[in-house]
């Protein structure tokens, strides 16, 4: 039933139980990242905290905030200054919580961005790999899609986007590989796990060399475009289970 209210620590606990956070080694603290009120009755979830996000959620009135990309990276520059203390300043001055969980939503089973992104493209999940098991790997059930073009006609659909593809269009799919948001990085394995086709977010200049040599094609779908869905089935997952009020906000973001 919605309008009931969870505490602030509890609703942090039960997320880093679901989300199994203390088993990642991360770019960044996972859960609670700045403390709001106690009690929270609505919630607004969205990929990244940016600026538009915060000022939204103000609007509307949430008691906390709940996104994928947070604050606080390893390496940035430590100073509260600039746009970070803006941010933090909307926050602490509206009293509102910012939970992030990053690679443990790119994880998860069911609610996760790996997980969420093979629903909306019917792939059949047959393994992982890579660190912390975090690319994902199998083939699409769909008999229609059998070429690479088909794949990247149904990513267009699914997503709204056309990706960028690097391959023969007329080459069989076969093995897909797929690691939402920036896994470019991660072409290598995907080659060594057997993939024809790897799916991600992002594409850098020497992946594109790799995928020419290696015979893998490579589908760049849009780091914010593949990172839409995790967020929304976890605060989905929120709303259900403890009668949170919750609402998605999508800041469009063309990379």
């Amino acid at each position: 039933m919605l309008g009931q209210a969870i505490d602030r620590d509890e609703l942090a606990r039960q997320l880093a139980n679901e989300l199994q956070v203390s088993r990642f080694r991360d770019y960044c603290p996972n859960g609670l990242q700045v403390e709001g009120r106690r009690e929270i009755r609505r919630i607004v979830t969205g990929v990244t905290a940016c600026q538009l996000l915060l000022d939204e959620a103000v609007r509307l009135q949430a008691d906390a905030i709940l996104v994928h990309h947070g604050y606080f990276w390893r390496g940035e520059d430590m100073r509260v200054i600039g746009q970070k203390y803006k941010r933090l300043k909307t926050l602490l001055d509206h009293d509102i919580s910012l939970f992030a969980y990053h690679l443990p939503l790119d994880s998860h089973p069911s609610l996760g961005n790996n997980a969420q992104l093979a629903e909306r493209l019917q792939l059949e999940v047959e393994g992982r790999f890579g660190d912390d098991d975090i690319a994902w790997l199998g083939r699409c059930r769909l008999p229609g899609v059998t070429q690479l073009a088909d794949l990247a006609h149904l990513v267009e659909q699914q997503l709204g986007r056309e990706p960028t593809m690097i391959g023969d269009p007329h080459q069989d799919v076969g093995r897909i590989a797929w690691c939402t948001g920036a896994a470019h990085s991660m072409l290598g394995s995907a080659v060594e796990a057997g993939a024809s086709v790897f799916i991600s977010g992002e594409i850098s200049e020497p992946i594109v060399h790799l995928a020419r040599e290696s015979g893998v094609a490579y589908l760049a779908c849009g780091h914010h475009a593949t990172e839409r869905y995790g967020i929304q089935a976890l605060g989905a997952y929120i709303q259900q289970q403890f009668g949170i009020e919750h609402q998605f906000v999508d800041i469009d973001n063309p990379v």
